[in-house]
């Protein structure tokens, strides 16, 4: 028996080591590359939405924007209606290293195309999200 769990872990450890090889030489992580781009597309998002959209403990993602506002790449800023709420930002600088970084994993995922097609990757992605918005609908 397929135990679906053993098999998504295993394929997302392997990827995901993969491309954290590729960060290495721009002194990057995965999880910061990820936060990058969730702020590439939704500017100014707080630390609790982050978390959600990217399922990164509020732990975990405190140390992981704290290291990219020490390297310039991040800013936060307060409300001026509500200065208890902080959003985050990518710097210019965080714009241009957040490139970097696409152009690493356009690359990453380029290669897995060739290994296993085109059309076996896109069937993979819609199948993951179709599982994805299914268990949503479940919980």
């Amino acid at each position: 028996m397929t135990h679906l769990v053993d098999a998504l872990t295993s394929v997302q450890r392997m990827l995901a080591r993969d491309l954290a090889a590729r960060f290495e030489d721009e002194n990057a992580t995965l999880e910061q590359w990820r936060v990058m781009r969730a702020l590439a597309n939704a500017p100014g998002l707080s630390m609790g939405e982050i978390a959600t959209e990217l399922e990164i403990p509020q732990p975990t993602l405190t140390r992981v924007v704290d290291s990219l506002v020490d390297s310039a790449l991040l800013y936060r800023t307060q409300s001026a209606e509500d200065r208890r709420k902080v959003s985050v930002h990518l710097s210019t600088l965080g714009r241009r290293k957040l490139t970097r970084l696409n152009a690493l994993a356009d690359a990453h995922e380029q290669s897995l195309t060739a290994d296993i097609g085109e059309q076996t990757l896109d069937r993979l992605v819609s199948s993951l999200h179709t599982l994805r918005h299914a268990e949503a609908a479940r919980t």
